[in-house]
């Protein structure tokens, strides 16, 4: 395996679901008793836990596969791949974005790496996925032959954009 990386909810993100869950504790918990605020906090808690482990996603790359999440892409299918910084991440998710791209992304990670797909039978210009390690994942797609793109000095769109049409 050349790459792996699983993408999680931040520590921030449990302290507050940990905080959530006993404000609605105490508030239960004053209102009809303390038996209901614990019942009320746990719930919730278990409804964050929920939530947080099914947004989880495993990003790996090994010699002819590459799995994101439960999608699965041969390197055959990628023309080129190119690391995006916070900024150019968020323009190619949002107004830069093509409406037909595959977007993987995560609100709690700022970088991304775009993979602009070569085949003609697919629709989908290209893949937008989160990555703490952009530039890992890239050495590693370039390792298993997926060309880099080498990125704009004025940290434009990227070359899956298009233009008005």
């Amino acid at each position: 395996m050349r790459f792996r990386e699983r993408l999680t909810v931040p520590i921030s993100w449990w302290v507050r679901a940990a905080a959530l869950a006993v404000a609605a504790l105490t508030a239960i918990g004053f209102y009809l008793g303390p038996a209901w605020g614990i019942g009320v906090g746990l719930a919730a808690f278990a409804v964050a836990v929920a939530i947080f482990a099914s947004a989880a996603i495993v990003i790996t790359v090994e010699p002819g596969r590459i799995t994101i999440g439960r999608s699965v892409l041969e390197p055959r299918y990628l023309r080129s791949v190119q690391a995006l910084t916070a900024v150019q991440t968020e323009r190619r998710a949002g107004t830069g974005a093509d409406a037909r791209a595959h977007l993987v992304l995560r609100p709690y990670v700022a970088t991304s790496v775009e993979l602009t797909l070569d085949d003609a039978a697919d629709p989908v210009p290209y893949w937008l996925v989160s990555t703490r390690r952009p530039g890992q994942l890239v050495a590693a797609l370039q390792a298993v032959g997926v060309r880099p793109v080498q990125p704009s000095p004025d940290a434009g769109p990227g070359p899956g954009s298009r233009g008005p049409e």
